[in-house]
Parts: structure tokens; C-alpha cells; sequence
């Protein structure tokens, strides 16, 4: 763990003069802090902070035979939704001395690639999964695989912890709300049907639909099938067309109103609109972007917490649930 690069350089023996402590007591701070008393890492955290020491993390991980990486696998690197996330992961993982690498599932054909390329112990202490339709299960109960988990989406059948949102209290909360104002006529605007967190916001829609007429309009979660949503929308007679829409991700919610406007269809006179993550950009529109919000930098944080919890042999809960939020702006109102 002492780091003996540069003449100088403070040392692991210095910091434990400092605090009034033994080596091993510093040690047992840097490389597992919950099995000291809050009062010792305390000590030992200011300690570091007055000398200015350094673990050499290339030393400490050549002992252990670590690489000092975790990976976050997720489809669609240009995706925003996926920014605040990995800015909560990396952070907490730079606190504990790991890295961060991303890399993306999908090929640009658009299949998945293999995931035994990543999922390698020379390559990553940690995996951290972020796309549900990844084809994880060839490779499930393979001793030789580094601790893996699932965030945001979740493998079907797979026996990995996840970390996610409640999908289907934010579905039910996006058209309770759409209810409340007196919407009859709901557009449901989906995911991928075979998708965990279509099948989860769907299920929370009708949860909350009652005697609600409800219109499915495919979708795929991107600004494309928003899009075209808006054009089927349209193409409808007057009095088919929902009244307030539901969109399972800003992207298409945003994408849906945009086709709209473009038309001459004023939000939301015309029709209602509520869309599903909370993306930074959606609070900015006009009008501003109603929609139910993710806790992203949080789900990130706790993801991180618990591949760290993994990697050093802690036991961990099998599933760690977050809650949504309802985020009201401009893009929702009573039905015309």
C-alpha cells in the first residue's frame, strides 16, 4: 500500500504518525473503510489530507491482481439520458480508487456485440450492465466472470442485482396525473415490447388508465418513433385522437410535440403531453416538458456502491429501488 515513488513523497508510515495510529489501521481506511469506526477514518482522512499522500493504485492493484476498472456497458454512447448516471458512477468510483471505461452493446448494424470481450477479470475488476436486451444469458453462471450488476434496465431471468427506478409507480404517476386533469383518451407512445421498462411503464399506465379509452402508438424510445407517432396522431379524425399523450422517454415526448407544432398544433390546447426521464434539455422547450423524473445521478451513485460492495466480497441486496417523481411544467393541462 506505501507508495515509494518520489523522493519526498509522503509516505503510508507518515500519515500514521499523523492520525495516532497503527500502518495497518491506515491501511484498513484506504482499502476497506466500513470496518472502521467512523472516528478512526476520520482521523485518518484528515491525516491524508495534511501530509498529501498518495496511494500508488498501479502497486495496490498488481498485489491484488486488479485491474482498478469498472465497466458500464450501455446501448447508444450519444444517448443524454445516460450522462448524469455515469457522472454519478464515476465519481463514486474515483472515491474508492476505480476507474470508470464505457463502452457500448450495440454495433453500428445495430446487433449486440459479444459480451464475453468485456466481461474478462484482466480487463475489469466490475461490470456494470445498463442494457436489458444484452445477451447475458450465454454466459450466466460462469465462474470465471467479475461481479456483475444491472442498472437503470434488467435482464429477464438473469440472477444479477439491479439498481432501478420504479417504472411502474412513474408509469402510473404519469397517467394519474393525465386522469386528474380529466383526459379520457390516453396515448400510450411505448418502448421496444419486448423491453423490461416498456413492459413496466406500460403496466403502471393501465394500472392507473381505469375506464380510460387507451391508443398505443409503437415506439422504440428515440426522437424517430416520437415522429411518427405525431404523424399517426394526426392522421386520426378529430375525435379519435387521445386527448393527453404519454410518452415512455423525452426523447420521443419531445419528438412527438415537435411534429405537432411544426403542424399547428398548439401544447397543450390541443393535446396534453407528459413525457418519462427528465432529461436536462426538457426543462428548457416551450412550452417546458411535463414529465416524470429519474433520480440519474443517484441511480449512477448507488450502482457504484454496491459493484464496490461486490468486488470486495460484501453482501448486497438483490434489488435496490428508487423512486420517480412527477415533475409538472407547461406541456399538460385539461382536455380541450
Amino acid at each position: 500500500m506505501e507508495s515509494r515513488d518520489a523522493p519526498g513523497r509522503a509516505r503510508l508510515s507518515d500519515v500514521a504518525r499523523r492520525a495516532g495510529v497503527s500502518a495497518s489501521t491506515v491501511s484498513r481506511v484506504l482499502s476497506n473503510p466500513g470496518v472502521v469506526a467512523e472516528a478512526t477514518r476520520a482521523a485518518v482522512m484528515q491525516a491524508v489530507a495534511e501530509t498529501g499522500y498518495r496511494m500508488n493504485h498501479a502497486a495496490r492493484n498488481l498485489r491484488k491482481q486488479r485491474t482498478g476498472c469498472v465497466v458500464a456497458l450501455l446501448p447508444n454512447l450519444g444517448n443524454p439520458f445516460f450522462a448524469k448516471i455515469l457522472d454519478g458512477m464515476g465519481r463514486e468510483l474515483a472515491a474508492g480508487g476505480y476507474d470508470l471505461l464505457v463502452a457500448d452493446t450495440l454495433e453500428d448494424s445495430g446487433r449486440h456485440t459479444r459480451l464475453d470481450r468485456f466481461l474478462d477479470p484482466s480487463r475489469a475488476d466490475g461490470i456494470i450492465l445498463l442494457d436489458g436486451l444484452a445477451p447475458f444469458g450465454d454466459l450466466a453462471g460462469r465462474p470465471d466472470l467479475p461481479p456483475v450488476i444491472s442498472a437503470c434496465e434488467w435482464i429477464e431471468g438473469a440472477d444479477l442485482p439491479r439498481v432501478m427506478l420504479d417504472n411502474r409507480e412513474g408509469g402510473r404517476l404519469a397517467v394519474a396525473h393525465l386522469r386528474s386533469l380529466g383526459h379520457d383518451h390516453i396515448g400510450l407512445i411505448g418502448g421496444p415490447p419486448g423491453n423490461v421498462l416498456h413492459k413496466a411503464r406500460q403496466q403502471g399506465a393501465h394500472d392507473a388508465a381505469g375506464a380510460a379509452r387507451i391508443t398505443h402508438f409503437a415506439g422504440d424510445f428515440t426522437m424517430q418513433s416520437g415522429q411518427q407517432a405525431a404523424q399517426v396522431w394526426q392522421d386520426l379524425a378529430p375525435a379519435e385522437r387521445p386527448t393527453g399523450v404519454f410518452a415512455f422517454s423525452d426523447e420521443m415526448a419531445c419528438a412527438f410535440m415537435s411534429g405537432l407544432q411544426r403542424a399547428g398544433h398548439v401544447v397543450p390546447r390541443d393535446v396534453s403531453i407528459i413525457g418519462f426521464d427528465d432529461i436536462e434539455l426538457v426543462s428548457h422547450l416551450t412550452p417546458a416538458l411535463t414529465t416524470i423524473r429519474q433520480p440519474k445521478r443517484e441511480i449512477g451513485r448507488k450502482a457504484a456502491r454496491i459493484i464496490l460492495d461486490r468486488i470486495a466480497g460484501r453482501e448486497i441486496p438483490p434489488v435496490t429501488l428508487l423512486e420517480p417523481r412527477l415533475m409538472l411544467r407547461e406541456t399538460t393541462a385539461p382536455p380541450p
